[in-house]
């Protein structure tokens, strides 16, 4: 599942391959945006901004977000994509590399000097420069729903997905419809970034330190199976910031209280 770690390495990969390098072809499969052509500019660099994915091209910036299933692949010029045609969305090509994004979803084409429209209302993302622990401790501190729909919230802090959520719950002993004010966010914010920041050097994710397929979770994924620490069955429910947000939830009713 995309979250803020994965989108950091998709943006590192596409700007590995495209930076510097002038736009030979650029093709937008979305009705919206299917007129633009930015075909002869420069691609000045990728960066990742939580889960949101910028190209810079230009005076232009492509904005993207890979929602549940989307990627972008990087293939050499000519080569066979791996994926069927009708799931490409963005296509931009340069003489050395081309990248497509695939069920990728939100395309759209600002002027660079208008980003902020788009990923403006974000909150601090630990995988940033700018983090601001601070900020995102005081977001967090105000919200007064459940602690797992608030780190879901990416106006609170920028990056953290449903995996992570029910992970740091676990690690912390807290349990997801937790009222946030009844959380330690400094000892739960430092835990999430040391985490997220580990995951984003690793080739796979790991929350348990085991990288061995089905190994790398707690709880996450895992209803019904014994917890890894005292042997009680994960349970799992739904919570949302209302019924049309709702994700589905896992935690072990022993080790978090």
């Amino acid at each position: 599942m995309p979250e803020g770690d994965t989108v950091f390495k998709t943006a590192q990969r596409l700007d590995a391959a495209l930076h510097g390098q002038t736009a030979t072809r650029f093709d937008l499969r979305v009705p919206q945006a299917a007129t633009i052509d930015l075909a002869g500019h420069t691609v000045r660099e990728v960066v990742p901004r939580g889960k949101h994915i910028l190209m810079r091209i230009g005076d232009w910036t492509l904005h993207s977000h890979l929602r549940m299933d989307g990627s972008w692949r990087v293939y050499r010029p000519g080569e066979r994509w791996q994926h069927p045609a009708f799931k490409v969305r963005a296509i931009v090509a340069t003489d050395r590399a081309e990248a497509v994004g695939v069920d990728i979803a939100e395309v759209q084409v600002v002027a660079a000097r208008d980003e902020h429209e788009l990923v403006g209302h974000l909150g601090p993302d630990p995988l940033a420069d700018d983090w601001d622990a601070a900020e995102a401790a005081h977001r967090l501190s105000g919200d007064i729903r459940s602690i797992h729909v608030a780190l879901l919230d990416q106006r609170n802090v920028a990056g953290f997905g449903n995996e992570y959520a029910a992970e740091l719950l676990f690690l912390r002993g807290v349990l997801p419809e937790t009222p946030t004010s009844q959380v330690d966010i400094a000892a739960l914010l430092d835990l999430g970034v040391r985490t997220i920041r580990a995951n984003r050097d690793r080739a796979d994710r790991t929350f348990t330190g085991d990288a061995r397929r089905g190994r790398t979770n707690w709880v996450y994924g895992r209803a019904q199976r014994p917890c890894r620490r005292c042997g009680t069955l994960i349970q799992t429910g739904r919570i949302g910031a209302d019924p049309t947000r709702e994700r589905v939830t896992f935690w072990c009713p022993r080790c978090q209280r």
